[in-house]
């Protein structure tokens, strides 16, 4: 506790802002069941797999009483998944909620992931240990992991630990991935008569674990503003010098949403947006034309500098490029042993080309040798390329020059193209949360103990109206199998959530759409600087811009 700054100190003592409906006595919450609820899609496989808990309604909370919340309740939280901003205030609203009701109840935490409620390695949280880690960024209060909670030995064996330590139930707070194997907990649970309850909470910075009833995720407001700090500082330098040009890949596998919200809070040059580029079908020739025709645009004003945000899963989302690493993770499949027995990355490369189908050939040829060489890199343990690793800003910075290159000795073009890369992404993960994280992640907690203390499983707690300032806010949980749909993953068809792309017709996408022209040609930079934690509403406790755009 000495070694804080004078900020954490002060973030020690700030207290997250409620609901009016969950403000005061604890025993005077009532929870409101609506009708019973089907999936999003597949209706017949998915209840078939949730025989137990399929079809639960949604729960609202509103004023009146209830006689569960002063039961004694020892609960297990786990972090599950990539950090973001706020998993300690939601731990801080499971843990305020559950001793307001009863201060004989428990919560522990599980350490390290999933891997502790496997294993038995669990921690109690008290008051001072909860104390030293509210409003704070970072999962190193209990830590996290990426073990997937999907087999029935880690079912039995995460039984087996609760029971040993009188825990009924279980909090999840994770992305997609983690609260779909968290709905598939609770229905073992159920199923077995274990008495144990299972509850999520929605967490991923990229934004993509979105829906009707799940407004936002937390973390992406905290991420969004990190980032567009950062780039904003950058904006600044690059109109200052006026000699770079700027390409920033941004944190975003399978969506689009961080680079779609930075862009409207920083008004860059370029923002590509892979959901457009895949609607569009574009190959990656295009995709390099229209990035060269902004900076030829640029040029011919006599400005020879810019900023470019990518997305970091830009490369799967180009049609000709996606079906090429599906062909070399094929091939990486099933000739494993011949690959590594080449002597050189170069023998390698020479024996994919042989390989490669006539139409993906000439892709893997067209990029350049680096990104080549990143391709074939190891995989991830479900055999798919690491695309954080695949350097796309440099990619585009690389195919562009030669282009440029190409129309300089055309007589075409005569400006200057120097260039700067960055990626931005371990800096927004852990950042301190910002007061819309903090208000809502520390409601989300909160929302998760009354939902299982009404003995409430395979729920998500969840927060709407966040539009509005938080005393507006409305409460409650959403069952899990309503998101659900079913997926091929990895050869065989399993119940996800959906993960939530951006929407082309959506009015965040429209916003941009509208003003990105305007944008790629004039230096019409915004500086949002950084997060501010006091003073006025409008400075410190807005949401994002995405949020806005689509409440209003």
């Amino acid at each position: 506790m000495s070694n804080i700054s004078a900020l954490q100190k002060a973030r020690y003592s700030y207290q997250p802002k409620l609901p009016t409906v969950l403000q005061g006595d604890i025993n005077k919450i009532t929870c409101s069941l609506g009708d019973p609820t089907e999936s999003i899609a597949d209706q017949d496989q998915v209840k078939a797999l949730f025989k137990n808990t399929y079809g639960a309604p949604i729960v609202r909370f509103s004023e009146g009483s209830n006689d569960f919340s002063s039961k004694k309740i020892n609960a297990g939280v786990i972090l599950s998944g990539g950090q973001a901003p706020g998993g300690h205030n939601v731990i801080a609203g499971i843990y305020d909620g559950l001793k307001s009701a009863n201060k004989d109840s428990k919560l522990f935490g599980f350490l390290g992931g999933p891997d502790g409620i496997i294993n038995g390695k669990l921690v109690e949280i008290d008051d001072k240990f909860m104390d030293e880690y509210r409003n704070t960024g970072g999962f190193d209060m209990i830590g996290s992991g990426r073990t997937k909670l999907e087999t029935e030995e880690h079912f039995e064996k995460s039984r087996k630990v609760c029971e040993a330590n009188g825990i009924n139930s279980v909090i999840i707070i994770g992305g997609d991935d983690s609260n779909t194997n968290g709905a598939v907990l609770a229905e073992y649970f159920k199923a077995t008569n274990a008495g144990i309850t299972v509850v999520g909470a929605p967490k991923t910075i990229d934004g993509d674990l979105k829906n009707e009833y799940i407004e936002t995720s937390f973390g992406f407001d905290t991420a969004t503003k990190t980032y567009s700090e950062l780039i904003g500082n950058i904006e600044k330098d690059s109109n200052s010098a006026k000699k770079y040009w700027h390409f920033i890949k941004l944190m975003g596998r399978s969506a689009s949403h961080i680079g779609l919200e930075c862009a409207l809070q920083t008004q860059p040059n370029i923002c590509i947006i892979s959901e457009e580029v895949e609607q569009k079908q574009m190959t990656l020739a295009q995709v390099v034309e229209e990035v060269t025709d902004v900076v030829l645009k640029r040029s011919a004003r006599g400005l020879n500098f810019g900023v470019a945000l990518i997305p970091e899963g830009l490369i799967e989302f180009i049609p000709e490029v996606g079906k090429l690493i599906s062909e070399i993770n094929d091939l990486l499949a099933h000739n494993a042993d011949h690959f590594a027995s080449l002597a050189s990355t170069e023998a390698q490369k020479k024996w994919f080309a042989s390989k490669l189908s006539a139409e993906t050939a000439p892709v893997f040829t067209s990029l350049p040798t680096g990104i080549q060489s990143q391709l074939l890199m190891d995989r991830d343990p479900h055999g798919n390329v690491q695309v954080s690793l695949i350097e796309t800003e440099k990619m585009i910075i690389e195919m562009v020059g030669k282009r440029l290159a190409e129309l300089k000795s055309a007589g075409k073009y005569d400006g200057k193209f120097s260039t700067q890369a960055h990626f931005f992404g371990y800096e927004g993960r852990c950042a301190f949360p910002s007061n819309f994280d903090s208000d809502y992640c520390y409601t989300l907690g909160y929302s998760a103990f009354i939902l299982m203390a009404q003995g409430l499983t395979g729920y998500i707690s969840n927060v709407s109206n966040l539009h509005l300032p938080a005393s507006k806010w409305a409460a409650g949980g959403v069952p899990l199998t309503m998101m659900m749909n079913m997926e091929q993953r990895h050869g065989h068809m399993k119940p996800v959530i959906k993960k939530a792309l951006v929407e082309l017709d959506g009015a965040p996408f429209k916003e941009f759409a509208s003003k990105r022209d305007v944008w790629a040609v004039e230096t019409a930079f915004t500086f949002p600087g950084a997060i501010q934690y006091y003073g006025p509403d409008d400075v410190c406790n807005m949401p994002t811009k995405t949020l806005i755009a689509e409440k209003a």
